[in-house]
């Protein structure tokens, strides 16, 4: 039953991201993080030249999305059409911006994948993570994608602890997820669609979906 909580397929509308054929092959949300950067290779060499615009190696941006000159951009990375990238946005590679995302000032980004509609849009780190569709990260929310004795992540999910054979793995955003300012996912945590964490959390693990994560220990419904 746990297992099932954690598919990927229970936190995300694919037909909600360019990256669709990536996540229909796999079953859980962290099997994509060691294939981002192959996938986006893979794909950039086919996306209608028409639309985007290739700005160095292994880079691709939609010439309807704005970028604004003192964001750094690194590949391999595709941002898609009417994304927004702002000011001082720190892309490091291996990461897809979803059509309409933003990406704020001072955000960090790498080995990530933007869902359509995302916004990270103040001092944010976004590491080895999925942001689903229409999610969102208050400012200052930070994944944390390393843990501290270097181990392989796990995801505590119902008192199990469940096995993913990464070594890094931040947060797993389901769709249309409410992340409060200044909160801390922890590696390993996954949030199911339509949830809300309270503001200056410290989260670890599965949380419900549809519920409303006030602080460890206490999490109640949605009315």
């Amino acid at each position: 039953m746990c297992n099932e909580k954690l598919l990927a397929k229970n936190l995300f509308d694919y037909s909600k991201t360019i990256a669709k054929p990536l996540f229909e092959s796999v079953e859980f949300p962290w099997e994509v993080l060691p294939k981002i950067k192959d996938f986006i290779i893979e794909i950039g060499k086919t996306l209608d030249p028409q639309i985007y615009e290739q700005r160095g190696e292994d880079i691709w941006v939609a010439k309807s999305a704005t970028v604004y000159p003192s964001a750094y951009l690194g590949g391999p990375l595709i941002i898609c059409e009417d994304a927004e990238v702002r000011h001082g946005a720190f892309i490091r590679g291996s990461a897809i911006v979803g059509r309409g995302a933003v990406v704020g000032n001072s955000t960090e980004l790498k080995n990530s994948i933007l869902f359509d509609c995302v916004q990270a849009p103040h001092y944010n780190y976004i590491g080895d993570s999925i942001l689903g569709y229409k999610s969102h990260t208050g400012a200052g929310v930070i994944t944390s994608n390393l843990k501290s004795d270097k181990s392989l992540v796990t995801v505590l999910c119902d008192g199990e602890k469940v096995e993913t054979d990464v070594k890094k793995f931040g947060a797993m955003l389901g769709d249309n997820v409410e992340v409060g300012c200044n909160s801390v996912l922890n590696p390993g945590s996954v949030i199911g669609r339509g949830t809300n964490i309270y503001p200056l959390s410290f989260v670890r693990g599965y949380v419900p979906e549809n519920s409303i994560y006030k602080r460890l220990g206490e999490v109640v419904d949605k009315l």
